[in-house]
């Protein structure tokens, strides 16, 4: 196994020889709160995926048994003078936000514990969510510190929990436990603890990469496309039905036998 980004010890990233790539938060006592290093990483490992077919799912966790991730470090802004830092600071974000939703493989986040504010996002914006039982998600920013989420980070909460609960989460600053994060839809399943919800985000991965990897990327561009109102599908239909893929996968449908994805 290759260990890449050991320039930043704050954001561990392994490449597995199975395909999975796991990216890890490493600031367990800080509980992993991000900084911009490690926000710029991952936006950077999401954007330079490999185009050769040799990473097919992307797993997003924390490491230690107190939280996923509890958003940006807070001394980060002690540096803001006015209302200019905080939309530069939004737009930064974005970046990395996009990056991350835009991954050209699907992104799996292994959440467990404390899951606030840019940590939040990052989940939000991952493909699927699997939690532990002790999650708190949530954006406790109206009794914190006061600030607001961007327009972009609002619509991504509401198409994932809707409205009436992206209200009620930030409104109340409360924190949405694992059993109300299953029922709304936010995450998919709930594993016992940290351990067995990243293996189980493992076993999810390498399912995924036994399936066709152009059938994911439109799926996820055109989900995007369509929160904002676009809903422009031909150059990705084309690119599905013009694929070697699609011919692969109705001769090995019609052979009966596994068809053989390349991507292309």
């Amino acid at each position: 196994m290759s260990i890449a980004g050991d320039d930043d010890k704050d954001l561990l990233h392994e490449m597995g020889d199975d395909g999975i790539g796991v990216v890890t938060f490493n600031r367990p006592v800080a509980r992993n709160a991000l900084t911009f290093g490690m926000y710029e990483r991952l936006a950077e490992i999401c954007r330079t995926i490999p185009a050769d077919g040799s990473l097919q799912a992307l797993i997003i966790t924390g490491r230690g048994d107190k939280a996923f991730a509890a958003g940006t470090d807070i001394s980060l802004f002690r540096e803001f003078t006015g209302g200019d830092d905080g939309i530069a600071y939004e737009a930064r974000m974005e970046k990395v936000m996009g990056a991350i939703e835009h991954c050209a493989v699907p992104t799996i986040a292994a959440i467990h514990g404390a899951c606030t504010g840019g940590g939040a996002v990052i989940a939000a914006v991952c493909d699927i969510r699997i939690a532990s039982k002790d999650l708190k998600f949530g954006f406790p920013i109206a009794r914190t510190l006061g600030n607001c989420l961007s327009s972009e980070n609002l619509a991504r909460l509401n198409a994932l929990i809707g409205m009436a609960r992206t209200k009620d989460l930030i409104f109340t600053s409360r924190l949405m436990g694992s059993d109300e994060a299953l029922m709304s839809g936010l995450i998919s399943e709930i594993c016992e603890d940290r351990e067995t919800c990243l293996r189980r985000a493992k076993d999810v991965a390498l399912a995924m990469a036994e399936h066709a990897p152009l059938t994911m990327r439109a799926t996820k561009e055109l989900l995007i496309r369509m929160r904002s109102g676009d809903m422009a599908d031909s150059d990705l239909i084309a690119l599905c039905y013009g694929s070697d893929d699609f011919h692969e996968g109705l001769e090995a449908f019609l052979a009966k036998r596994a068809p053989k994805w390349r991507g292309h």
